[in-house]
């Protein structure tokens, strides 16, 4: 039997939503929300109705029907730390998007349409691996400030769904190999996979691990107090620096890794520095995760949109190659990924997590 599933993931001023029979890709659609939509709303929670017209008509504008759907899967917004899995959206999970247990962000509304549309259609709605996965061995979560514990928050979805893929195409099961997984994108997370869960993994929301296109990564931290406390920037501009503003934006006013290397291509120096800064950064934390396995890996696997980038492959591969054989996915599938995981529960190669 194939079964016809939605998935619904929101972004801050898009909605991608995907429809699969099994994890064969019916159509896949971009709808983009301008400025002055979103501006119209007060609150993340206030826009699901205007979101699920819009995925509604746009449906109905394809001729599908909705009723045929059998599974709604959303995108995992910021919820209590939680593992790795398919989660069917329940009460307390509802709520606890609605307030935003860890912050508000779009992603927030995945499980709220998918739960409400899934009700209305009679089709089972779930969630799978939201970035507060959250699998962190004891000793990982010390930090050094009994205050300020380590804390999960990376790109879980695709760092799972390509270890996953990665287990099955070299007919193994996810849980009995370990790996080192980089995504490489907006945001760098370097993860430790081991059985089946990511036992140690930079937090690439609040400032840890590498630098990024966006993403300041681990600052001096004596320095950063100084700049707090100098009456310059308010407490949301320090953010800004951290998490927005830091990384390339910081060194060349760019995010685009293109612009980097096409400024590197014309004799930029201070930019092939910052590409040399990036790749150094990024192989010190996979030597780090190198070390959290005790340095049995049996695979790194590198994936984002970076990834594309032969150079930063090829440096990688020769600052960290000694430690395993490379596998390269470029890009992320998440409306994939999402299906995939909804398809799981439902046939049984995996048990439905409760929240």
């Amino acid at each position: 039997m194939a079964y016809n599933i939605l998935v619904i993931n929101p972004g801050s001023t898009s909605t991608k939503v995907g429809v699969y029979e099994d994890e064969q890709k019916i159509f896949e659609e971009t709808l983009r929300h301008s400025t002055e939509e979103i501006a119209k709303y007060d609150n993340i929670i206030d826009q699901k109705d205007f979101r699920k017209k819009v995925i509604i008509d746009m449906l109905k504008n394809k001729n599908y029907d909705v009723n045929a759907f059998d599974i709604i899967v959303g995108r995992g917004g910021l919820l209590k730390p939680i593992p790795g899995g398919t989660y069917a959206v329940s009460d307390e999970l509802i709520e606890d998007l609605k307030i935003g247990k860890q912050g508000q962000h779009a992603s927030n509304l995945g499980g709220i349409l998918a739960k409400e549309i899934g009700d209305e259609v009679d089709a089972a709605a779930y969630i799978v691996d939201p970035v507060v996965v959250d699998e962190l061995e004891p000793v990982a979560r010390y930090s050094g400030m009994p205050e300020l514990p380590r804390r999960s928050i990376f790109h879980a979805l695709n760092q799972k769904a390509v270890a996953k893929r990665y287990a099955k195409e070299i007919g193994k099961n996810y849980n009995e190999i370990s790996l080192i997984v980089i995504h490489l994108g907006g945001g760098v997370s370097v993860a430790a996979h081991k059985n089946g869960k990511v036992v140690d993994v930079n937090n690439i929301l609040d400032g840890e691990g590498a630098f990024s296109p966006e993403r300041a990564g681990t600052v001096p931290v004596g320095d950063l107090i100084k700049l707090c406390f100098s009456g310059k920037y308010s407490e949301k501009e320090i953010y800004k620096k951290i998490c927005g503003n830091g990384g390339f934006n910081g060194y060349i006013g760019s995010n685009n890794f293109l612009d980097l290397m096409k400024m590197k291509e014309e004799g930029n120096e201070e930019a092939a520095n910052v590409i040399d800064a990036f790749i150094y950064q990024i192989a010190k934390d996979a030597g780090a995760m190198a070390t959290v396995l005790n340095g049995k890996v049996d695979q790194i696997i590198c994936t984002g949109g970076i990834s594309y980038s032969e150079f930063v492959i090829n440096a990688l591969k020769e600052k960290i190659g000694f430690i395993a054989d490379f596998t390269v996915y470029p890009g992320e599938d998440e409306l994939l990924a999402l299906a995939q995981g909804g398809l799981r529960v439902t046939t049984g190669e995996e048990r439905v997590m409760e929240y």
